[in-house]
């Protein structure tokens, strides 16, 4: 059933794409849930959001490999405590050959955790302050261009933008590398256009309040409904499998390396999350 729903959305989404292109197109999900880890980093238990929304399959695989992950253990005071945070996890499906597809998690996202090693909901939150509305570009929608730009952006003491750039563009049309080249920049550009101009409630207590500046991640999805009727969405259906093509990955140079965490197409698509606070994730992710 996998292997027939994958093959269906990637004919109908793809259907005057490039014969090359074949063994890039993808089909994913992303699920989100929570995750709990002992002290010494083995995985004590997870949940998953709406399970009742997600395949068989992808619950079983991920029945099978969350358990065996291991974590960087999280350190308080020179001891290692347990720590519970969110999490985002992008499951992907990737053709192997003679139309068959692999399971696999791809990419992973952790959610920040407070000075006791745990996540909340505090008001305090990095959280918005003012968000504009995206523009489609109307020659993307003319012709029939969708995809998704996952954002990483450089917020100031003052909730303002710093900086802004796209780390990935995936594409859900198949056409020349030149092409989906010009289609990922036209994306990214419009998205980032209006993402410069956001403001951000920044933390005022605690101990990421002396924070010089924060980094957060914020995905941005240009979806075509009906005859290429644009619409600029933050949340995908959940659960439903999305063929695309992967863009390849881009690292601002003011971007922190040791402060990144996780993988910008596994953050959670309902808001804008700090990237530089989670989990470390040490084990392969694993896969079928």
């Amino acid at each position: 059933m996998l292997v027939l729903c994958c093959m269906m959305l990637a004919g109908v989404a793809f259907a005057n794409g490039r014969d090359d292109l074949r063994d890039r197109v993808q089909a994913s999900m992303l699920v989100t849930g929570t995750i709990e880890v002992a002290p010494d980093g083995s995985v004590v238990t997870y949940t998953v959001d709406h399970p009742d929304k997600l395949p068989p399959v992808v619950k079983d695989l991920l029945a099978r490999a969350v358990p065996a992950w291991r974590f960087e253990p999280v350190t308080r005071d020179g001891k290692a405590v347990g720590a519970k945070a969110p999490m985002g996890l992008r499951v992907v499906a990737k053709p192997v050959g003679h139309g068959g597809y692999a399971l696999a998690v791809a990419s992973s996202w952790f959610g920040h955790l407070n000075d006791e090693g745990r996540h909340e909901a505090a008001a305090d939150d990095f959280t918005y302050k003012h968000r504009l509305s995206v523009a489609y570009p109307s020659d993307a929608a003319s012709a029939g261009v969708s995809g998704t730009v996952y954002a990483l952006l450089k917020v100031g003491r003052d909730g303002k933008v710093i900086d802004a750039a796209a780390e990935q563009v995936n594409l859900r049309i198949r056409a020349s590398e030149r092409d989906m080249a010009t289609w990922r920049k036209k994306l990214a550009d419009a998205a980032l256009r209006a993402l410069r101009r956001y403001t951000f409630h920044v933390p005022t207590t605690g101990p990421d309040a002396a924070e010089p500046y924060w980094l957060a991640r914020v995905p941005v999805d240009f979806a075509l409904h009906g005859f290429h009727a644009p619409k600029v969405a933050r949340k995908a259906d959940y659960g439903q499998w999305q063929p695309y093509v992967p863009g390849p990955l881009q690292e601002p140079d003011w971007a922190d390396k040791r402060r990144l965490a996780g993988s910008p197409d596994a953050t959670p698509e309902d808001g804008s999350l700090l990237a530089d606070m989670s989990l470390h994730l040490l084990a392969p992710l694993g896969g079928s």
